[in-house]
């Protein structure tokens, strides 16, 4: 894996693109409560990426800071305007500590699914609450994995099929992860890419 993690500047560089992360009916519901969440707070946001979130809750007068493994994704941010005036630090957002204290910690779009192991999903939670004020808030946007809607005996679901770009999620319910499988068409050929995910919650059950 590349020192960005998934996100390298070739994923970073399509990231914006996509209508169902941009669409303004996709995001401003999302900035609505988090800056009501927020009050005259401030938000960390785990995974902060191109500040598709951090942006337009920074100008609702929310001060933001960030944390994301991946360089090339903070470049995009840093590109758009008001993007350099949100503080990032660089690191895992499951270890990666900041200064100060926040009464919104959040992390959305299934971004808690890129750590893939139950001890990484504590590790952050166990972060999280170190710096969060007291009565702070943590909001996990996630998927809930639609095993039900699987044919018996498969485990493998199709999220997007186009002309150009194909995309599957590969269950495994012995270790509560799955493979996120993409493919896509880029200067006529096949480009392959897979993410590894976690579904486990913060607690295990026995």
């Amino acid at each position: 894996m590349h020192d960005d993690g998934y996100f390298d500047e070739r994923v970073a560089a399509r990231y914006d693109e996509s209508g169902e992360l941009s669409d303004a009916g996709a995001v401003e519901p999302v900035i609505d409560f988090l800056a009501d969440l927020c009050g005259s707070g401030r938000a960390l946001e785990l995974g902060i990426g191109t500040g598709r979130i951090a942006l337009p809750l920074a100008q609702r007068g929310v001060p933001v800071h960030g944390i994301d493994l991946s360089k090339a994704m903070v470049a995009r941010l840093r590109a758009k305007p008001g993007g350099d005036a949100i503080g990032v630090t660089i690191g895992d957002f499951a270890t990666t500590t900041v200064d100060g204290r926040f009464s919104v910690a959040y992390v959305v779009f299934n971004t808690i699914m890129n750590l893939a192991t139950q001890d990484a999903q504590v590790a952050c939670f166990c972060n999280v609450a170190a710096h969060l004020e007291p009565g702070g808030c943590f909001v996990v946007e996630v998927l809930v994995p639609e095993l039900r809607r699987l044919p018996p005996g498969e485990m493998i679901r199709a999220f997007h099929v186009s002309e150009t770009r194909w995309g599957f999620d590969e269950y495994d319910v012995a270790i509560q992860g799955l493979t996120s499988h993409h493919f896509e068409i880029v200067d006529e050929r096949v480009q392959p890419s897979r993410f590894l995910a976690g579904m486990r919650g913060p607690r295990s059950s026995t």
